[in-house]
C-alpha cells in the first residue's frame, strides 16, 4: 500500500454494492480499501486498521449502522474517524437521527461515481483542515457546524434578485434565513421614506433570528444588497437542534451579544459622530464585509443603502463620496466604489 493513499473502510452486506464501491475508490488509485460484511465485522476492522473514513449501510444484519457509529464512538482512537452513512433510507426522521448521532454525511442509494468520490473528498478536507488548524474549540462545536451545514443542505433555497425583499416588517417569522451567497441587508423604515441599516450580512450567516425567538412578528424588513441565495431554515426544526445542542444554543446567543453590541455602536455614532465619520465607517463596514483584511477593496454598494447605513440623506452621500475622492481616499469604476485605504478612513476622526 502507497504511504500517500487513505484508508477506507466500506461496511456494507450486500455483495453487490460493497464491491463495486471498493472498485470505484481504488480505481482512482488514491484510496486502500477495506471491508466488511456486516456491524460486527466493521468494528473490528475499524479498531484494527484505524481507517481515515468509513463508508457504513445502515440496515444490516447482527449489528446495525447507528450501532456501528455508537461503538466506534466509545474508542478515542475511532470516535473522530468522519463516518457517511450508505442508506436507502430517505425519510427526513431517518437522516436526522444519522445526523444527530454523530454522522458527518449520508449517500442515498443508489449514488453515482462522482457523488460518491465528492462525498469523501470533502469530508477528508474538512478533517485535515481540522487537524491543521486545531484550536481549543469543543469538539461539540464542531458537531454543530456539522448539523447545521446538514440542515442548511436540506433545506429550501430561495434566490433572490438585488432590492428583493425577503421580509417585511409586520410579516409572521416562519424561518431562520442562512445566506449561501450574496449580501443581505437589514433596516428599519420610517413612515416618511427613510431607511436606517441596521446590518449587512454575508455569506454563511444566519438571520432573522431574533423575531422568532421572541415569537414576535418581524420589527425590521431584509433586502438583497445584490443578487443572493438564501436557505430557509424551518424555525421548528432549528430551534429543535438548538435545544437539543448548547453549542448551538451558545453560537446563537454569542450573535445576539454581537448584534447589541454592535447597535450600540452603531447608536453612539449617530449620536457622537460626525457625517464624515458616519460615512466613513458605512464604508468601511461595507469593505469589511465584501473583502475581509484587506486594505483596498471594490465595493458595490447604492447611494440609497450607503445613505441608509450611515443614517444620513442621499445628497450628504454624495458630497461625502466627492470630498472622499478628491482626498485620494476612494475613487470610481463604473458604478463601484474603489476603497483605496481602509486604514485611512479608519483615521477619519471628524
Amino acid at each position: 500500500m502507497a504511504a500517500h493513499k487513505q484508508k477506507v473502510l466500506i461496511i456494507e452486506d450486500h455483495l453487490e454494492i460493497r464491491e463495486g464501491t471498493a472498485e470505484i475508490l481504488e480505481l482512482t488509485d488514491n484510496y486502500h480499501v477495506f471491508m466488511a460484511a456486516h456491524g460486527r465485522e466493521g468494528v473490528d476492522l475499524a479498531l484494527e486498521h484505524v481507517p481515515d473514513i468509513i463508508l457504513c449501510d445502515i440496515m444490516m444484519p447482527e449489528l446495525d449502522g447507528y450501532g456501528v457509529l455508537y461503538m466506534l464512538g466509545k474508542y478515542p482512537t475511532t470516535k473522530n474517524i468522519p463516518f457517511i452513512f450508505l442508506t436507502a433510507k430517505t425519510e427526513r426522521s431517518d437522516i436526522r437521527k444519522a445526523m444527530e448521532m454523530g454522522a458527518d454525511d449520508y449517500l442515498t442509494k443508489p449514488f453515482d461515481d462522482i457523488e460518491l468520490l465528492n462525498a469523501i473528498e470533502v469530508r477528508l478536507k474538512k478533517r485535515n483542515q481540522l487537524a491543521a488548524h486545531a484550536t481549543n474549540e469543543p469538539q461539540e462545536d464542531i458537531a454543530q457546524e456539522v448539523l447545521l451545514d446538514h440542515m442548511v443542505r436540506e433545506a429550501r433555497i430561495k434566490r433572490v434578485k438585488k432590492k428583493q425583499l425577503l421580509y417585511e416588517a409586520g410579516d409572521i417569522p416562519y424561518f431562520i434565513y442562512y445566506v449561501i451567497k450574496g449580501k443581505v441587508r437589514t433596516f428599519l423604515s420610517y413612515v416618511d421614506g427613510r431607511e436606517l441599516s441596521t446590518a449587512i450580512i454575508t455569506e454563511q450567516q444566519l438571520f432573522g433570528y431574533e423575531s422568532p425567538l421572541l415569537n414576535t412578528s418581524y420589527s425590521d424588513n431584509a433586502v438583497a444588497l445584490e443578487d443572493a441565495e438564501v436557505a430557509l431554515l424551518p424555525k421548528e426544526d432549528f430551534f429543535e437542534l438548538m435545544y437539543r445542542k448548547p453549542a448551538l444554543a451558545a453560537q446563537v446567543i454569542r450573535m445576539l451579544s454581537g448584534n447589541v453590541q454592535a447597535k450600540e455602536k452603531q447608536m453612539l455614532g449617530f449620536a457622537y459622530d460626525t457625517v464624515r465619520k458616519r460615512v466613513a465607517n458605512a464604508l468601511i463596514e461595507v469593505a469589511e464585509k465584501s473583502a475581509p483584511q484587506q486594505d483596498q477593496c471594490t465595493i458595490r454598494i447604492s447611494r440609497e443603502d450607503l445613505a441608509a447605513l450611515a443614517g444620513t440623506a442621499n445628497e450628504t452621500i454624495s458630497r461625502m463620496l466627492a470630498d472622499f475622492k478628491d482626498e485620494k481616499l476612494i475613487h470610481k469604476e463604473g458604478n463601484s466604489i474603489v476603497v483605496n485605504s481602509v486604514e485611512k478612513l479608519q483615521r477619519i476622526k471628524h
